[in-house]
């Protein structure tokens, strides 16, 4: 087999179209709605649960580097 026959075989192989199977996915409406309080109290919690041990690293960033 030559080389040129092979790399086509291979490229037909790669472009050939695929089928893929469709998901059977349904959604039902929410069983509780979540207020706009409720909300942006997640968000606050998010936000520093991130956020504030981050900051904490950079505020004593110069620290870190001086311990031995």
């Amino acid at each position: 087999m030559s080389l040129r026959t092979a790399a086509y075989g291979l490229f037909r192989t790669a472009l050939r179209t695929q089928v893929v199977q469709v998901a059977r996915v349904s959604s039902k409406p929410a069983k509780h709605n979540v207020t706009a309080g409720e909300q942006a109290i997640a968000m606050t919690a998010l936000f520093v649960a991130i956020l504030v041990p981050s900051g904490w690293i950079l505020a004593h960033l110069e620290d870190y580097k001086k311990r031995e």
